[in-house]
């Protein structure tokens, strides 16, 4: 994402309010080195120093680089970094009057994150898993899926459960998540909120390299390497990173091994221009599991296991009577316990995907008060499913889905091939309205995308046995292929005007114009025109945001907003379909909290109260058949806090409390019966979610810190009936690294070794369930171990 430079503040703003400059952090001063001296670099490290510019004798002010904010002091909540993805206005979560969280570098080192999915557990109220037909998909404030914007280094590049792949978190500066209806930054989609994967980029200073290593007890392992810095060319700086990963599941033969090669170059021409360019190319290669299939409590043979699942079941697909939903006999639904890492994916199954990003830009500060920075981008994806999707157990003896007992499968391939063009341009300007403070951003955004898929329409289907299933390979194909062009057109303002030093009024407005069309094709390669194909569509939503911060006290902070988002009633352009509504849908949030830092920046708590409604919303009820469930209504609250009390003592903890439901959801089934399914909670919403940590940093000779943590999710459903309920669990894990002293090692300046325990208790429990896989979910991971090495010098 293309970063700030510094400006210089008007003579005659108010000296206290050093955010009202358009960049990243404040004015870093470069200044010759001294002989026979290594200036140390922002982390403490030495390595070459940066040639001293001659033409500029005095101390000058150096760009702040593309997402790099190193120099803002931390807080526990780490509130003191600017968020690109809540505003255009280089802000803090403190200063915006919305919920922003970040989890930084060194959040993601102490918590072992190794994956952006996993991100998740370091959000409040957030939950996040990796279902192979839509991996690096999140539930947030009651909405899932292409419910929430997946954003890189701000861009979006289409809906989620489309577009989103498993990642390495090595390569990542930080991972950021603005909560509610965000369709003001990033477009359609944005109901739950926007999370911004945020890459590492160049810092102005003395050479600075990384290393990274680990194995776990899954006989996984992880491997990076990073360096950034300034060159030997005058203000040339650089950022390089590469990262392989197999991550090895507990369930038979599956795994995803991952990929990421990151760089950038920042060229300063001059103190007030500033020239880039980018390019990143991450590759997956996986084998997926798709899912435990759910059982009969009572059927013969069966082991039951407790605490993963209850509730009530049959089979939902292809059914009893044959696609026309679950109208068999209800059972008390359980896991088999001897299914816990079976594999019931075909032996030539394969998933993965490749991806490239080229992006350039330019910054240049006209004045001390007018700044337009702009970037041109690239983003090129190929993507491929070869995979048995379905494992359904059968409740019944059906001659077309197989004896009872049995394990119905089903197959499908798909293949992406997504090209996206796109510019941003960004115009700030600082200024004085009738003596009080105003920043203005006007952004102009455009963009061209062609996705075209090529899908498997033979559907091949088998049975095999629930224990030691006869895997066999996918079968014979005959496939179609949908074409679909978006162009995409937007602009939009913001706006913060300090009406007193402590009070600022916030706003923004976006106009957008989506153009969409679609062509699909039959299997012998005829154009579909009998069905509607092809077709267009055009989608012009106005969103916005309009809020007040009131820091009441210094570093307490009192906040409101009033948000909007859009998006097509399905939610995603790439499956909309000429019989289907293409309308908009609707949402908006009003919500209210207190942000407080204190006791000299060792404290920090805040509290979020939110009402979200998103209306006209068609819900998918098997394959691409979409009923009206009319409108969700989500309210909720949402608390955390951290403080670091003395010495190396850290603790923190948070809780969100949720309350989600259809509203007036009621549609006719495939056997022409009403069902209701008002008041139900959506998929994968649980109503309460905690999160609770300590560490200890023992100062001794070689420093030693010992840390735990506890999450509990509460109860999800996997379907709108809400029949089944994936129970509530509880895990802990902890933590011990070691510091070697540099006397150890000389050539390096930190090295750390780490022992991580995950899921201490070895607990079973249910992380999600599709409900486009309705018989089957997915178990999270049992207990794991795992050792790492890290360095930098």
């Amino acid at each position: 994402m293309l970063g700030l430079l510094a400006v210089t503040p008007r003579a005659n703003a108010a000296p206290a309010d050093t955010s009202m400059a358009p960049r990243a952090l404040d004015p870093v001063v470069v200044s010759p080195s001294k002989p026979g001296h290594l200036r140390p670099s922002a982390s403490g490290s030495t390595g070459r120093a940066k040639r001293a510019r001659t033409a500029a004798p005095a101390p000058v002010q150096a760009p702040a680089q593309a997402g790099v904010t190193e120099a803002a002091p931390t807080t526990p909540l780490n509130t003191n970094r600017v968020a690109e993805s809540a505003s255009r206005l280089g802000l803090t979560p403190r200063e915006t009057p919305a919920t922003v969280e970040i989890v930084d570098q060194q959040t993601i080192r102490d918590r072992g994150i190794r994956t952006t999915t996993e991100s998740a557990e370091a959000f409040v109220g957030v939950i996040g898993a990796d279902p192979p037909g839509a991996p690096a998909t999140f539930s947030i404030r009651g909405f899932s899926g292409d419910q929430i914007n997946t954003l890189y280094n701000g861009i979006r590049v289409g809906p989620s459960n489309m577009t989103g792949r498993p990642m390495d978190t090595f390569n990542l500066d930080r991972v950021e998540v603005l909560k509610g209806p965000a369709s003001l930054l990033s477009g359609e989609g944005a109901t739950g909120g926007a999370i911004n994967y945020v890459t590492k980029t160049p810092h102005t200073g003395a050479i600075v390299n990384e290393a990274y290593s680990s194995v776990d007890s899954f006989r996984g392992y992880r491997a990076g390497y990073g360096s950034g810095g300034s060159t030997l060319v005058d203000g040339l700086d650089y950022r390089f990173d590469i990262s392989h990963s197999n991550n090895v599941s507990f369930i038979d033969d599956a795994y995803s091994k991952l990929s990421n090669v990151s760089g950038q170059l920042n060229y300063r021409i001059t103190n007030n221009l500033k020239i880039w360019g980018a390019v990143e190319y991450k590759q997956d290669d996986d084998r997926f599991y798709w899912g435990t299939p759910l059982v009969p409590a009572n059927a013969p043979g069966v082991v039951p296991t407790k605490g993963i699942v209850s509730g009530l079941w049959s089979q939902y697909y292809p059914g009893p009577s044959d696609f026309a939903g679950h109208t068999g006999q209800l059972h008390p639904v359980t896991i088999d316990a001897r299914t816990l890492s079976t594999n019931y994916n075909v032996l030539d199954n394969k998933n993965g995907a490749h991806e490239l990003w080229l992006r350039s830009g330019v910054q240049w500060d006209i004045t001390s008060n007018v700044q337009l920075k702009s970037q041109v981008y690239s983003y090129s994806a190929q993507r491929h499913w070869f995979n048995n999707e379905i494992n359904s157990y059968n409740d019944s003896s059906t001659p077309s889905v197989g004896a009872q007992g049995e394990i119905y499968r089903e197959r499908l391939s798909v293949d992406h091939d997504q090209k996206l063009y796109g510019n941003i341009t960004d115009l700030t300007v600082n200024s004085d309205i009738a003596g009080m403070d105003n920043r203005f951003v006007a952004t102009a955004l455009t963009s061209s995308l062609q996705f075209n898929a090529v899908q498997d329409d033979d559907f091949t289907n088998d049975t095999v046995s629930l224990v030691d299933p006869s895997r066999g390979f996918y079968g014979p194909q005959q496939t179609k292929n949908f074409f679909t062009h978006v162009d995409d057109a937007a602009l939009a303002f913001e706006d913060r005007l300090k009406i007193a030093p402590s009070f600022a009024l916030l706003g923004g407005i976006r106009f957008e114009t989506i153009e969409l069309s679609r062509t699909a094709f039959d299997v012998d390669g005829n154009l579909r025109s009998a069905d509607g194909y092809p077709f267009s569509k055009n989608f012009t939503p106005v969103t916005g945001r309009f809020g007040y911060t009131w820091e009441a006290i210094p570093g307490l902070t009192f906040y409101s907003q009033y948000a909007t988002a859009a998006d097509p009633t399905v939610a995603n352009i790439f499956n909309l379909r000429p019989t289907q509504p293409q309308l908009l849908t609707t949402s908006r949030t009003y919500e209210t909290g207190i942000k407080h830092l204190f006791w000299n920046n060792k404290a920090e708590w805040t509290l979020s109260v939110f009402d979200i409604e998103r209306r006209n919303v068609y819900v998918p009820e098997s394959g691409q058949i979409f009923n009206v469930a009319g409108k969700i209504a989500s309210k909720g609250v949402e608390l955390a806090g951290a403080i670091n009390p003395f010495g190396g003592l850290k603790l923190w903890s948070n809780v969100s409390f949720l309350h989600t439901r259809f509203v007036d959801f009621g549609f006719v089934d495939g056997d022409g019966v009403f069902q209701s399914y008002s008041g139900n909670t959506p998929p994968n919403v649980p109503s309460f979610i905690a999160n609770a940590g300590a560490s200890y940093r023992f100062t001794t000779a070689w420093p030693l810190e010992l840390g735990v943590s506890l999450r509990h999710v509460g109860d999800r459903f996997n379907f709108q009936d809400n029949l089944v309920v994936m129970d509530a669990y509880t895990v802990a894990d902890a933590y011990a690294f070691v510091d070697i002293p540099k006397t150890v090692f000389s050539s390096v300046e930190q090295t750390r070794l780490s022992f991580r325990v995950r899921n201490l208790t070895d607990r079973r429990y249910a992380l999600w369930g599709d409900s486009g896989y309705t018989d089957q979910i997915i178990l999270g991971s049992p207990r794991s171990y795992e050792v790492s090495a890290s360095f930098k010098w």
